[in-house]
């Protein structure tokens, strides 16, 4: 059986004058884990940066393939802001990732940056506009107090 790997955890690193900053130390060790590489991109909703494994990338590009027109306008723009915009990122024998220059500035990010564990992904982002989304998540949570319901595997209702 497949072992799963989560990115977990909200954790604050420096970033220094050259776009440097640690990957936690947890999401390291699933790069080391799964021999895949980080792959980053500029969110398509948010001021932050998207973070994954490429694998989940390339799941990723089966399902637009299988859903949407190959020659669609809707398969052209996702893919160009998608993969157009996705670069691997290896970290150094300290930890660290280099950002570019266009993801920093995308996400607001100087001289700190907040990851995000979503599961299967992550978010890097700048540490005040974080603190102002997490509030904002919380609250929206406790108004709607969502509820997540258990597949069906296949017992008998």
């Amino acid at each position: 059986m497949r072992k799963t790997f989560l990115f977990m955890d909200t954790v604050s690193n420096k970033v220094d004058a050259k776009g440097r900053v640690s990957l936690p130390a947890d999401y390291r060790a699933i790069v080391k884990d799964t021999g895949s590489e980080i792959v980053c991109y500029r969110s398509l909703s948010s001021p932050c940066i998207e973070g994954c494994l490429e694998d989940l990338l390339d799941k990723l590009a089966s399902e637009m393939e299988n859903s949407l027109d190959f020659f669609s306008a809707a398969q052209d723009d996702l893919t160009n802001l998608i993969f157009g915009d996705a670069k691997r990122y290896s970290f150094d024998s300290t930890g660290r990732i280099m950002l570019s220059e266009k993801l920093l500035a995308h996400a607001g990010i100087t001289d700190s940056a907040v990851f995000v564990g979503k599961g299967r992904k992550f978010q890097i982002w700048n540490t005040e506009n974080w603190v102002q989304e997490e509030a904002r998540i919380r609250a929206e949570v406790f108004k709607n107090r969502p509820s997540i319901r258990p597949v069906n595997s296949g017992e008998a209702k």
